[in-house]
């Protein structure tokens, strides 16, 4: 089922971010704006969620998903960030940047 919700960017109704985060527990997939374009997205730990992408975008299996984070806390759960790699994040977020680093055992081992 398509579901489609206009949630306001200023001023976000929380019904709507509720429908929407409901979707993703049930391992559906959302389309949301970046910088640039739509993306997709699904919960980090969505086998079915991510599938659904591949198949959306006609990705191949070994095609490699980015992890979106709310802040640089989180990405401290996914990704292995020293010294110098946070001071040049801090300086270049937000932003239409897409950063690649080694994952921590967190990352679940198909997005590896």
């Amino acid at each position: 089922m398509t579901l489609y919700l206009r949630v306001h960017p200023d001023d976000p109704q929380p019904r709507l971010i509720e429908q929407a985060a409901a979707a993703l527990r049930e391992g559906g997939v959302i389309a949301y704006p970046t910088d640039s374009y739509y993306a997709l997205g699904c919960r980090v730990d969505s086998k079915e969620g991510q599938e659904r992408i591949r198949v959306l975008r006609q990705l191949p299996r070994e095609h490699d998903l980015s992890l979106l984070c709310r802040d640089l806390s989180e990405l401290a759960q996914y990704g292995r960030v020293d010294d110098a790699a946070y001071r040049l994040l801090r300086r270049l977020t937000p932003g239409p940047y897409t950063f690649i680093m080694r994952a921590t055992r967190e990352v679940p081992r198909r997005l590896l």
